[in-house]
C-alpha cells in the first residue's frame, strides 16, 4: 500500500493493541496477529494517529518519518480511513466443512465421584438423559470408523476417552486402541491416544498399559488435601486426595509422555500459586486452570470479584514464568504456554476451538456432537456414529459460530485469538451458543495483554526459548 496524498483521503491507525516487552515497545495488529517491533519514529507516527485520522501530510515531519509511515502502512498497522476490515478467513463454502481430526469419545457418563461444580450432573447439564450410561465396544468401533471415513486426506489423527470418569469403561478402552490402531494403518494414517481422568482408579496394572502405550493424560485434580476434598468428593461425602495421592505418585514414576494437571478453579479453591507448587511437587509436567463453567448463582462460582483475584494470581505466575524462560527453564503455567504458543505462531482464529470444526464429540449411544460437553445434547447433535454426521448442520454451525457473524466482537483487539469464547460457556449463560462470552470479555483482553508483555520479555531476555513453540499449535489442534 502506497501512502496517500493530502489530496486523497485521511489516514487512520488500524486495530492494534500497543505493548511493551523488556527494552522494546511492540504492536500487536488485528486480525493478522503480527507482532510488530515499534522503534521512536514509528512510535511517534502512531502517537499522533492516536486521536484519530489525520492528513498524511500531519502525520509525518521528516523524510524519516515518511519512511515509517510507508512501512506502517506495508505491514496492515496503518490504512485509509474507511478501509474495511479483513475478515478473518472462513470456510470455502465449495468445499464445504473441513475434515474430522479428533474425535472425544464420552464412553461414560458415570463418575465415581460427586464434585459439586460438574456440568454433567449438575445445573448446568444441557446433554439430555441418556442411555446407555456406558458406551459398547460396538459403538466405540463405529465411532473409529466413522473419525477414518470422515478425516479425508488428514493423516494425523487423534482419538480421546472421556467421561464422567473414564476409567469406569476400562474395558472398552483397551480394544478400541487396539482396532484403532489396525484400522488407521490400513487407511494409511497415524493415530494418537489421550484419555482423562480423576485419577481414583489409576490400578497398577492399568497404569502399565497406559505408559506402554504411548497414552497421553491429563488428571483432574483441584490441588492439595484442602481444596481437593472441599469440591472433589465421593457420594459419601468422603474426600478423594488421600484415594488419589498415592496413586498419582506411581502412575507419574510409570509414564513416559508429559503428564499435565487440569484444574478447576472456582470460589472454593482460588489459590492459584498454593495450587500450582502443590501440583508440580507431585511431579506433574504443568498444570492448567480453567474457571468453572457455571450460572452466576452458584455458591461456587468466581463473579467479577474472583476474576480479578484470578488474574493477579496469573500475573504473579507469569512473572515467574518469564523469570524461568529467561534462565532456559519451562515452568509448567500450561495456560500461559497456550498463549505464547499462539501468539508466536501468529494464530488469527475464525473460531474459539476446534468444535464441530475439526472435532466432535461421540455421546455413550454413539449421538455426534460439537464437543464432549454437546454430546447427546439433542438439538446441538450433528448425528450418529451409526449413520454418519450431518454435513449441513456443521455447515450452518461454522456459519454462525464465525467470528465475523459476531458483531458483538467486530471492534474487540482479541478477536483474533479469542473469537467469542466457549459455546458451552455461552449455552449455560446466555442458552445460545452462538453470543460471545461478553460477560469475561475484559477479563480475556487483560489475560491477552498480560500474555503479549510476557511475550515481549521472552523476546527481548531469550529469544531462543520461543523456539519450543515453533509446530506445537499443529499438534495441539488435534486434542479437545
Amino acid at each position: 500500500m502506497s501512502v496517500p496524498t493530502p489530496s486523497q483521503t485521511l489516514v487512520e491507525a488500524t486495530q492494534m493493541h500497543r505493548f511493551h516487552g523488556g527494552e522494546r515497545n511492540y504492536a500487536f495488529l488485528v486480525p493478522s496477529s503480527m507482532i510488530f517491533e515499534l522503534d521512536e519514529t514509528s512510535e511517534r507516527v502512531l502517537d499522533r494517529l492516536a486521536g484519530g485520522p489525520r492528513p498524511p501530510a500531519e502525520v509525518v515531519e521528516s523524510p524519516e518519518e515518511e519512511a515509517a509511515l510507508r512501512e506502517l502502512a506495508g505491514v496492515g498497522a496503518v490504512a485509509r480511513q474507511g478501509t474495511p476490515l479483513i475478515p478473518l478467513g472462513g470456510l470455502q463454502e465449495v468445499d464445504g466443512p473441513p475434515p474430522i481430526r479428533t474425535v472425544v469419545l464420552n464412553i461414560t457418563n458415570s463418575c465415581n465421584l460427586a464434585c459439586r461444580y460438574c456440568y454433567e450432573y449438575g445445573d448446568d447439564r444441557i446433554a439430555e438423559a441418556e442411555v446407555p450410561a456406558a458406551m459398547t465396544e460396538e459403538t466405540a468401533r463405529q465411532s473409529v470408523d466413522r473419525l477414518i471415513t470422515d478425516s479425508g486426506e488428514a493423516k494425523d489423527l487423534q482419538v480421546t476417552f472421556f467421561g464422567g470418569e473414564t476409567l469406569l469403561n476400562w474395558r472398552v478402552i483397551r480394544p478400541t486402541v487396539e482396532y484403532a490402531r489396525e484400522a488407521a494403518q490400513q487407511a494409511g494414517k497415524r493415530v494418537d491416544f489421550s484419555l482423562t481422568t480423576n485419577a481414583t482408579l489409576l490400578t497398577r496394572e492399568i497404569s502399565q498399559w497406559i505408559a506402554d502405550n504411548g497414552i497421553g493424560v491429563t488428571i483432574s485434580v483441584d490441588g492439595d488435601k484442602q481444596f481437593q476434598d472441599s469440591m472433589r468428593v465421593y457420594r459419601s461425602g468422603m474426600g478423594s486426595y488421600d484415594v488419589i495421592a498415592p496413586r498419582i505418585a506411581e502412575f507419574l514414576k510409570l509414564q513416559k509422555r508429559p503428564v499435565g494437571a487440569r484444574v478447576t478453579v472456582t470460589s472454593k479453591n482460588l489459590d492459584v500459586p498454593r495450587i500450582f507448587e502443590h501440583l508440580i511437587g507431585l511431579g506433574f509436567y504443568e498444570v492448567g486452570f480453567a474457571p468453572v463453567t457455571s450460572s452466576p448463582d452458584q455458591d461456587y462460582a468466581l463473579g467479577e470479584d474472583g476474576f480479578d483475584e484470578l488474574l493477579d494470581q496469573f500475573r504473579g505466575l507469569a512473572d515467574n514464568y518469564v523469570e524461568a524462560a529467561t534462565e532456559g527453564r519451562y515452568l509448567g503455567f500450561s495456560n500461559l504456554s497456550d498463549l505464547l504458543g499462539e501468539i508466536h505462531e501468529g494464530v488469527s482464529k475464525a473460531y474459539p476451538c476446534g468444535a464441530g470444526l475439526g472435532l466432535v464429540g461421540v455421546a455413550p449411544g454413539g449421538e455426534v456432537g460439537l464437543c464432549h460437553r454437546f454430546a447427546g445434547s439433542g438439538d446441538h447433535d450433528l448425528g450418529h456414529v451409526a449413520t454418519g454426521i450431518s454435513e449441513e448442520k456443521r455447515a450452518e454451525h461454522l456459519k454462525k459460530a464465525h467470528i465475523d457473524a459476531r458483531t458483538d466482537c467486530s471492534q474487540c483487539w482479541v478477536r483474533s485469538l479469542c473469537s467469542g469464547g466457549c459455546y458451552h460457556e455461552a449455552q449455560v449463560r446466555y442458552g445460545d451458543r452462538f453470543r460471545p462470552n461478553l460477560h469475561y470479555c475484559d477479563w480475556i483482553r487483560d489475560w491477552t495483554a498480560l500474555g503479549l508483555s510476557a511475550y515481549g520479555r521472552i523476546l527481548d531476555r531469550n529469544p531462543q526459548f520461543l523456539a519450543r513453540f515453533e509446530g506445537m499449535l499443529q499438534a495441539a489442534r488435534q486434542t479437545p
